[in-house]
């Protein structure tokens, strides 16, 4: 007998599961508000049709066709591996406000004044407020054309008519289909939207850019099928109060997903920062108690960041751990190990861990760093200004090793920097840079003796960092 199937059923957006009735979380998934009614569960064949177009051996296909073209800002240039693609679809996601539409179109207005047409479809904004922005920062060219539409079907249209060179939506959750119900900005409109845009990207070889919203969690809003259909995902961050903006590849079809492009938010417009060292360190002359300098990995970027530690007496029988920049549960952890291992004294102390310049050090290679700043907040001798510290602290108070141990000691020589306390075992596997010397300790009590014993020696003239 053949197989009945219900009259209606329940589809997940996210991941594909069904259900015979609704549910407020998919079963599989576990996400809230993604399951919809998709009506009859119907088993569909497809026939087999005649193609247009033979296989043709993989020796034989033009490579020439994925060949990337700069967009003139070498920081985002960097991050999607060398420029946009033809055909390429690229999503840029980021929190309100933080600068993804003066980046995107100080791109389109590069690229128009490179000869090349720029469609730059506004559905957030009015056509008057975008220009306004182009004029303020210096992004007006004549083939660049500007569009304030939110139907799909007319930006289709504008898109198939005009056949740019590169198009740029902004935003993916503002544009609507007539033929899917539902607002804009629903799970529905987004799949549908971004299929259609993407399906034609690829038919006529236009690179795209869409612009995403995010969530709270900071996860690209929409069905989860939208980064997997694109070819590059893109995240913007930053802190509102801070001018520096971080820009990373989630995915990329076309290059590395361990760049990043560091920018300079302004009035002005947004500039790329070819060497943003300098924003994490602060711009004293002289040694203070409680500082530590490190040099952290971003993607395959090495950057020179200041951890900066308070311990201070307690009020309350609670004291307080106040974190801004690191992992508040990673400064529980060496908080403990330096109680547990090198005697500090820092039960019933406020302790107040920040870093220079707003950047977030999410890698255990800060660690060392982050112990020598709060041992030097507790005695009240300053480390050397003159001095890093990279390696990872083990919870027996062992200095564990790191990636990328020569690209990170090559930054602070070529920063001037006179000594790296590093992870034992690192004289002998790499090649160590010139004018630095590199001092290996095995645990955190020989990192703290060191600092010390530094510290009460006759201290030289301090040379300011470059």
């Amino acid at each position: 007998m053949a197989k009945t199937t219900r009259a209606s059923s329940f589809r997940c957006s996210e991941c594909g599961w069904v259900s015979v009735k609704w549910v407020g979380r998919c079963g599989e998934c576990q996400t809230w508000g993604s399951v919809d009614q998709v009506g009859a569960a119907a088993t569909r064949t497809t026939p087999v049709t005649s193609p247009a177009r033979r296989p043709v051996p993989i020796g034989e296909v033009d490579i020439t066709q994925a060949t990337a073209r700069a967009t003139g800002v070498a920081e985002f240039d960097r991050v999607l591996g060398g420029g946009l693609v033809p055909g390429a679809v690229v999503l840029v996601a980021g929190e309100p406000g933080i600068g993804k539409s003066t980046l995107l179109l100080d791109i389109a207005g590069r690229t128009a004044r490179d000869g090349l047409e720029v469609l730059y479809v506004s559905g957030e904004e009015s056509a008057a407020q975008v220009r306004g922005r182009a004029e303020r920062i210096e992004a007006m060219a004549r083939s660049l054309y500007l569009a304030a539409e939110t139907d799909l079907g007319t930006v289709l249209g504008q898109i198939e008519q005009t056949r740019p060179a590169l198009v740029i939506i902004d935003s993916v959750q503002t544009l609507a289909s007539a033929e899917v119900d539902g607002a804009a900005g629903n799970v529905s409109q987004v799949r549908e939207v971004a299929g259609a845009l993407i399906g034609l990207a690829k038919r006529l070889g236009i690179a795209t850019v869409l612009v995403g919203h995010v969530t709270k969690d900071g996860s690209v809003a929409g069905p989860r099928i939208l980064e997997h259909l694109v070819d590059v995902v893109v995240a913007f961050e930053g802190e509102r109060h801070s001018r520096l903006r971080l820009v990373r590849a989630v995915k990329n079809r076309f290059g590395p997903t361990d760049e990043v492009g560091c920018f300079d938010l302004s009035d002005v417009g947004i500039t790329g920062l070819a060497d943003p060292s300098g924003l994490f360190l602060s711009s004293r002359s002289g040694a203070v108690p409680g500082t530590c300098v490190t040099v952290t990995l971003e993607g395959r970027r090495p950057l020179v960041a200041e951890v900066q530690a308070l311990v201070s007496n307690s009020a309350i029988p609670n004291p307080r751990r106040a974190t801004h920049g690191v992992d508040a549960s990673r400064v529980a952890m060496i908080t403990a190990v330096l109680e547990k291992r090198a005697g500090a004294p820092l039960g019933g102390k406020d302790i107040y861990i920040s870093t220079v310049g707003g950047v977030k050090l999410r890698e255990p290679a800060s660690d060392l760093a982050l112990a020598l700043a709060l041992a030097s907040a507790i005695t009240d001798d300053p480390v050397d200004p003159h001095t890093v510290a990279v390696g990872e602290v083990g919870l027996a108070g062992e200095i564990r090793p790191v990636q990328g141990i020569e690209r990170r000691l090559a930054e602070a020589a070529r920063l001037s920097f006179a000594t790296a306390l590093v992870p034992p075992g690192v004289r002998g596997s790499v090649s160590l840079p010139s004018g630095i010397r590199v001092i290996e300790v095995a645990d955190i009590r020989a990192a703290v003796a060191h600092v010390a014993a530094a510290a009460q020696q006759p201290r030289a003239q301090l040379r300011p960092l470059r």
